[in-house]
């Protein structure tokens, strides 16, 4: 006889696995249940329906069922592809959850036909949901509302209200909202999500002054010239185009694009203007007295390294961190930039990984006063969080555009040997891509004839885990003792 299971909504995937592991647990074949979902009537929104949804699954009260193992990929496979809009659904996975724990070499079996039309569903589902945090636009109400201040209106393809509502409380926490779609309904107060049933379209507020203003600012960052119709379609499929304000512009722009882009080569290109430093401190440099420096010094360097302003990162980091240390140093250890210390104080290695070099130079007997230290980019790169400047790895480009300021230093200080401290500082060397990890305690030599020996950056191994940071540090040691006894037949530092 056919057991039917009625699930508490199309969503119901909790109640689905519930109900899939007492199945289980009954040893059901797929073949004897028969999955249905309860309907729900659409209404006004949040209001009150005549469909009568059952209550969920109370699974205190459930009888203990064994447990039951099953493959990782199963459980967010089930968690997805229980949303896809196939009346299906619910059997399919069901039968495929009976199979891999009837049938252990399904495991290993991802060609399976239910196991691909599952992930097939899974994946459609992640991209509808991706599609409704893309595609979602609230329109405000009036100051009638009451509890709700904006409205959406979507029109997803499977059921994925439920999944996708947290994304826009957290996204719009501070907003009061409702989205309605024609299935289901959620609504943020603030506090939590409130779900109901499915809306009307004009349910949804008209189009008011502030989305006119949101087509003029649309229409002024189209780039005629970066136009790929096609791969536009294909991420904004039209299906999406009726209930976006935006899409009524598309058209019109696509149709003048090859006439603007035609219009932007002939004008030619633009002078390109130099950005000057905003920091207060930058700012006291550009208008104390200027002090002349003998040219080809590294006093005259430094002050040109100062004005630089090849790249973007130098209009706001707080000043440049030249090199520092004698001339004709037995040493020169480069590094990949300032860091938020070195970049206040002005000096390189000093903030948490320079203290990681101190401590190796003090146990190797090197004093850094005989070493020449510096780095291949000369500003701190950063990004903001909250208040916190955070590194950011310097590009290919921005690291071209520093090069010349280390060759000139090379030129100038004339070093014994010289360290790369991690790949940004061995590629400005070495003029290369260098893999650090399978090359590092090795020498290699440049084209003007310095020795160049590569290991890694003090800040990797303050990146490690505290387990594995001692024995790394003595690796680094190991490293670094090559450039005091192997370089030559004197040790370059006594």
């Amino acid at each position: 006889m056919e057991e039917v299971v009625t699930l508490a909504g199309e969503a119901d995937v909790d109640g689905f696995r519930a109900e899939a592991r007492r199945l289980l647990a009954q040893g059901l074949t797929p073949a004897a249940i028969s999955w249905q979902v309860a309907t729900r009537a659409v209404s006004d929104l949040f209001g009150s329906s005549s469909g009568d949804v059952p209550a969920p699954i109370d699974l205190s009260q459930a009888p203990a069922v064994a447990r039951t193992n099953v493959p990782a990929f199963f459980i967010p496979l089930c968690e997805r592809a229980a949303l896809h809009a196939d009346p299906n659904r619910f059997g399919l996975l069901y039968r495929l959850l009976w199979r891999l724990v009837h049938e252990p070499a399904l495991r290993h079996d991802p060609l399976d036909a239910d196991r691909m039309q599952a992930e097939l569903m899974a994946r459609a589902v992640r991209r509808d949901m991706h599609k409704m945090t893309a595609f979602v636009r609230f329109r405000p109400l009036g100051n009638d509302a009451g509890d709700i201040d904006h409205i959406a209106w979507f029109e997803p393809e499977h059921h994925i209200v439920e999944a996708t509502a947290p994304f826009f409380a957290r996204r719009f926490a501070q907003m009061r909202w409702a989205i309605l779609t024609p299935e289901r309904c959620v609504r943020w107060d603030g506090r939590a999500l409130a779900f109901g049933p499915g809306a009307n379209r004009e349910d949804a507020p008209l189009a008011d002054a502030a989305e006119s203003l949101w087509l003029t600012y649309y229409a002024s960052i189209f780039n005629p010239a970066r136009l790929k119709l096609a791969m536009m379609q294909k991420e904004m499929p039209r299906k999406y185009w009726k209930n976006l304000p935006e899409a009524v512009l598309i058209q019109p722009l696509t149709a003048r694009s090859a006439q603007r882009s035609g219009q932007m080569i002939e004008q030619g290109a633009s002078k390109p203007t130099h950005r000057r430093p905003a920091s207060s401190t930058a700012l006291r440099i550009d208008q104390r007295e200027a002090v002349v420096h003998a040219p080809g010094t590294l006093e005259a360097l430094r002050d040109a390294t100062e004005r630089c302003r090849a790249c973007p990162i130098g209009a706001s980091a707080t000043q440049a961190v030249p090199g520092e240390g004698p001339l004709q140093a037995r040493l020169m250890l480069v590094g990949e930039q300032p860091g938020d210390h070195e970049d206040l104080h002005g000096r390189p290695f000093v903030g948490p990984a320079g203290q990681l070099l101190a401590r190796a130079l003090a146990q190797l007997g090197w004093p850094r006063d005989a070493l020449y230290l510096t780095n291949a980019v000369r500003h701190f790169k950063f990004e903001l969080r909250g208040k916190r400047r955070i590194h950011k790895t310097p590009a290919q480009q921005e690291v071209a555009a520093c090069l010349h300021w280390l060759d000139s230093e090379i030129a100038l200080v004339q070093p014994g040997a010289a360290i790369a401290l991690g790949a940004t500082a061995a590629r400005a060397l070495l003029g290369r891509a260098v893999a650090v990890m399978s090359e590092r305690g090795q020498w290699f030599t440049r084209a003007d004839g310095l020795r160049v020996l590569v290991t890694l950056h003090p800040s990797a191994l303050l990146r490690m885990e505290a387990s594995e940071r001692d024995a790394a540090f003595e690796a680094w040691l190991a490293d670094l003792r090559q450039a005091g006894t192997n370089f030559s037949a004197t040790p370059l530092l006594q």
